[in-house]
C-alpha cells in the first residue's frame, strides 16, 4: 500500500482494485474544483485543493483525532463532519480517514468540499503558529552512523515521496538491532496492506542497499498510545462510543 512504485525496480504491494487511484474531479462551490483520489486504504480518500497548503517540502502534519487538532482550525472543522476519524495535511493535498465501512462518503464528501474551498479560499494558515511541528526524522546528523545515514537517505528520496502519493507518510522512529522501526501516517494508518508492503517493499529496497538491515516494522510512539486511549475515554463519557 505504501507507495506504488520506489524508484528503480522495486515493486510495492497492494491490493488490486479497480478503484485504487481512480482520479475524480470535482467542482465543490465558489469556483473551486478539488480533485478527489482513492487511496490503497478503502477508509481513506485523497483531497487536492489544487493550491499549496504547506510551503515547507516534504513537511506533513497529523491529526489522528479531534484532541490533537487543537493547533489548526482547518483540522477542527473536519472533524465537526459525521464520520471523520483523523485528518492529515501534505503539502498540496487532505488525506480524510472515516470512521468505518458504514460510513456513507457520499453524505460526508459535500461538506468536506465546502470545509476545504471555503477554508483554503480565506487565505488562513492550515496550523497555527503556535503548532510545533514533528522533528526532521530523516535528517541527517553529525552523530548518525553510515548505516544510519544511507537508512534515512532512502526513507527521504525514495521512500516518502511514494508514500506522500498515496496520502500517507512515513516517520523513521529508529535502528537498532538491525531493525527500522517506522511510523505511519495518514492514508498508511490500518490500511490492510501495510504491513505486506513493509515486508515485500520498504524492507526488501532497504535490505538490497543497507545488508545491515535485517527487519523493518512499525511502531506508535507512547504520545500517540496516551491521546488515543484519552479520545476514547472522552467519546465514552460522551456516550459516542459503547464502553
Amino acid at each position: 500500500m505504501i507507495g506504488r512504485l520506489l524508484r528503480g525496480a522495486w515493486s510495492i504491494s497492494q491490493p488490486s482494485s479497480s478503484k485504487n487511484f481512480q482520479k475524480i474531479i470535482v467542482a465543490a462551490h465558489r469556483n473551486m474544483y478539488i480533485q478527489v483520489q482513492d487511496t490503497p486504504n478503502p477508509l481513506t480518500l485523497k483531497f487536492l485543493p489544487g493550491q499549496t497548503l504547506i510551503n515547507e517540502e516534504s513537511r506533513t502534519y497529523e491529526f489522528p483525532n479531534v484532541s490533537s487538532a487543537k493547533t489548526s482550525p482547518l483540522a477542527l472543522q473536519l472533524f465537526r463532519i459525521d464520520g471523520v476519524k483523523s485528518v492529515f495535511f501534505g503539502q498540496d493535498f487532505i488525506t480524510i480517514t472515516k470512521k468505518d465501512e458504514d460510513t456513507d462518503w457520499g453524505l460526508m464528501r459535500p461538506h468536506i468540499f465546502a470545509t476545504i474551498a471555503d477554508y483554503v479560499q480565506s487565505g488562513k494558515a492550515i496550523v497555527s503558529e503556535g503548532h510545533v511541528p514533528e522533528y526532521s526524522d530523516t535528517a541527517i546528523l553529525d552523530t548518525d552512523d553510515d548505516t544510519v545515514a544511507m537508512i534515512k537517505e532512502l526513507l527521504e528520496s525514495r521512500v516518502r515521496p511514494m508514500v506522500q502519493e498515496d496520502g500517507g507518510d512515513i516517520t523513521y522512529m529508529g535502528f537498532e538491532n538491525g531493525i527500522v522501526k517506522l511510523k505511519l501516517k495518514g492514508s498508511c494508518t490500518g490500511c490492510p496492506s501495510s504491513s505486506v508492503t513493509l515486508k515485500s517493499g520498504i524492507q526488501n529496497m532497504l535490505q538490497f542497499y543497507v545488508p545491515e538491515v535485517k527487519e523493518v516494522i512499525e511502531v506508535k510512539d507512547e504520545g500517540d498510545n496516551l491521546a488515543e486511549d484519552e479520545f476514547k475515554r472522552i467519546e465514552r463519557q460522551l456516550g459516542i462510543t459503547d464502553p
